[in-house]
């Protein structure tokens, strides 16, 4: 025991002789991540007596094993000065300002605080795991995170491990003055290709420098995704083509709608649409429209449709001035693009090519038609011509026109034809003594009337008469000028008057009338010829034939015929019931060979025979229907029917007794007053 005291009072003597108490190392601030131990160093040199430390200067104790502190302890060789102090596990509350104290030779280290971190919690994402957006809608996506993390945490956005930028970082203060929370804002347009992307949210800080993720899946509702095509995509006019629309989207599609050219295709609802292509299609593109619960979305084509020429714009008539360019221009559509020339009606040699002809410094000789032409396609279909009319102003045309030769002191007329464009402002005729418009002046009289149209581009024609009444000598003399004019100029010509001589004209009506006069004198004797024929009868006589009301006009009849006239007579004495009579002839031969005829007539020269004789005419028709001379009907000229008549037994040659006649005869009564033939 002696010993170590005086050891002891060796040292302390030495100590207060030469050195003094003193620090050999100070407590640093020191940052400890939560639940981890903190060490605090405390070296003192030359001194031997009480250390403790103090937190926010509450002192934690003397003893090394800081009763009262149960996380806390005091570690090192206090004989070296070693007075270390260790916190395990760090928590919140340690957080703080601590200090190391030598009492007895009052020495204080400076303070060292105490940093406890705290590492921030996996963040939480607003809506997750799945997050469901609209393709194409403006959206935003919070990150937050909450606790006690120290520091505050940042947060920070991945897709496929490349950080997004855009993010808004906002804080959220307690009452206390501490962050309750902090979120982080992503904001983003997605698209239909965004579905099913992952997003990550990170919260990173220096008590966790790796930091903590909350991954996200994006389910996106989106419009539908529209392709459209058709096949074939080249077609000729008139072949049929398929489209189809085909679209992917969420949530499904509830729809189809077809359209051409901006106007529905009544009918079409499903994906496929087949056509007949022609002309329209090339420029009036078929579209597709899919709908679904979010939205919808369209393509169109356009079909390459190989057709004829089709005239879109016909070319303009022109008026244009001599001397002036003429411009014709007309549209063709086809495809492929077409052939286009231009000519002039009636005339093959092509004068353009084109849609555009140009004529330089034009004459009258240029007016005409010009006929604008597209060949047919490849096809054989379209094609064909248009034509527009040039009308080149000039100084007005004036033609004589053929006039008639006039009587004198008889009416003429004149004539001139005026073509013009633009129309005559005046037609003048003029003469020796005076001139006229139009109207009448003394023996003259202007009349104006429309021509027939002439060539083309002449411009509208007229026609100009000038009415003489009561010509005169000098008329036939003198020359009568037609003269109009326009803005342009004025143009004319001359008039003759023919002379016509009267005496050619007496001739030619005395010659018509003398051939008038003997037609009518051969008319006038057929007629009488056809009366006195018609007036002859058969006699009762032998071969003859009788003219009723002569001197022997009684009529006989044979025995025959008298036994029953009472039975047959007609009680209406054939005013109804006409018949035509016809009469048995002989094969026999009168004297001389002839048929008797009626006595000689008053108008013949006397001695006449009684008989004509047929036999040089047998082979002609004798005037007034008298015809064959030998066995047959010999039909009567008379203009009357008879109601009686005698049968003849036979019409062969009768075998006559010596005191029969050669052939029966029939008498024709003649009525006292003429009757209506109404049956012939």
């Amino acid at each position: 025991m002696l010993v170590p005291a005086l050891l002891v009072l060796f040292f302390c003597l030495r100590g207060r002789a030469g050195l003094s108490p003193h620090f050999l190392q100070q407590p640093e601030d020191l940052v400890v991540l939560l639940g981890d131990e903190a060490r605090l160093p405390c070296a003192l040199g030359a001194y031997w007596g009480l250390v403790q430390w103090t937190k926010d200067g509450l002192a934690l104790g003397g003893e090394r094993d800081l009763p009262g502190w149960s996380r806390y302890w005091i570690s090192g060789n206090a004989a070296s000065g070693q007075h270390d102090l260790h916190i395990r596990p760090i928590e919140l509350e340690d957080q703080a300002s601590y200090e190391c104290q030598a009492t007895e030779a009052g020495l204080r280290s400076r303070r060292a605080q105490l940093h406890v971190l705290v590492p921030p919690e996996p963040p939480q994402v607003l809506g997750g795991p799945s997050v469901s957006l609209v393709a194409g809608v403006p959206a935003n996506v919070t990150c937050r995170s909450r606790g006690d993390a120290r520091p505050t945490p940042e947060l920070l956005w991945f897709r496929d491990g490349v950080r997004l930028d855009g993010a808004t970082f906002r804080q959220t203060l307690l009452k206390e003055g501490t962050i309750g929370s902090v979120e982080s804002i992503l904001s983003l347009t997605p698209s239909s290709h965004d579905d099913g992307a992952i997003l990550v949210c990170r919260a990173r800080s220096q008590a966790l420098p790796a930091g903590k993720d909350t991954a996200i899946t994006l389910s996106l509702q989106y419009p539908p995704v529209v392709t459209l095509s058709a096949e074939p995509q080249t077609v000729q006019e008139g072949e049929k083509v398929t489209f189809l629309c085909q679209a992917t989207a969420q949530p499904p599609v509830t729809g189809y709608r077809w359209a051409k050219g901006g106007s529905p295709v009544l009918g079409a609802r499903g994906p496929m649409l087949e056509v007949v292509a022609d002309a329209s299609f090339l420029t009036a593109p078929v579209s597709c429209e899919v709908s679904n619960a979010v939205g919808s979305a369209n393509r169109s084509t356009a079909l390459d449709v190989r057709f004829g020429p089709i005239l879109q714009a016909k070319p303009k008539p022109l008026s244009v001035d001599v001397g002036e360019d003429a411009s014709f221009s007309c549209v063709w559509r086809g495809n492929p693009l077409p052939r286009v020339t231009w000519t002039r009606r009636g005339d093959a040699q092509v004068l353009a090519s084109g849609p555009t002809l140009r004529l330089l410094a034009v004459g009258p000789e240029d007016a005409g038609d010009y006929v604008c032409r597209a060949e047919p396609g490849l096809s054989g279909l379209g094609g064909g011509s248009a034509e527009a009319r040039l009308t080149v102003n000039a100084p007005p045309v004036v033609t004589a026109l053929h006039s008639a030769p006039a009587f004198l002191r008889g009416p003429a007329r004149l004539q001139c034809l005026v073509f013009a464009s633009p129309a005559p402002e005046a037609v003048v005729w003029s003469w020796d003594e005076g001139f006229l418009t139009a109207g009448s002046r003394g023996r003259f009289l202007v009349e104006t009337f429309p021509a027939p149209e002439g060539r083309g581009g002449q411009g509208p024609g007229l026609i100009s008469v000038l009415h003489i009444s009561g010509t005169q000598e000098s008329d036939f003399s003198r020359g009568f000028n037609c003269t109009a004019r326009n803005r342009l100029g004025e143009g004319g010509t001359q008039v003759s008057l023919g002379r016509r001589d009267l005496l050619p004209t007496v001739r030619i009506v005395a010659g018509v009338a003398a051939v008038a006069m003997t037609l009518l004198m051969v008319i006038t004797g057929v007629a009488l010829c056809c009366w006195r024929h018609g007036k002859a009868s058969f006699s009762k006589q032998k071969n003859l034939v009788r003219i009723p009301g002569s001197s022997n006009g009684s009529s006989s009849r044979g025995p025959e015929e008298e036994t029953g006239s009472s039975k047959d007579q007609d009680p209406t004495n054939g005013y109804y019931k006409v018949r035509g009579v016809s009469v048995s002839l002989s094969l026999g031969e009168a004297p001389g060979g002839g048929l008797f005829l009626p006595p000689s007539s008053p108008f013949g020269p006397p001695g006449t025979p009684t008989f004509y004789d047929f036999k040089p005419h047998l082979g002609i028709v004798p005037p007034c229907r008298l015809y064959r001379a030998q066995a047959g009907y010999l039909t009567t000229p008379h203009p009357r029917a008879f109601t009686s008549y005698i049968k003849p037994t036979s019409f062969g040659p009768p075998d006559l007794a010596p005191s029969t006649p050669p052939f029966p005869y029939a008498a024709f009564p003649t009525p006292s007053h003429p009757r209506l033939q109404t049956h012939v």
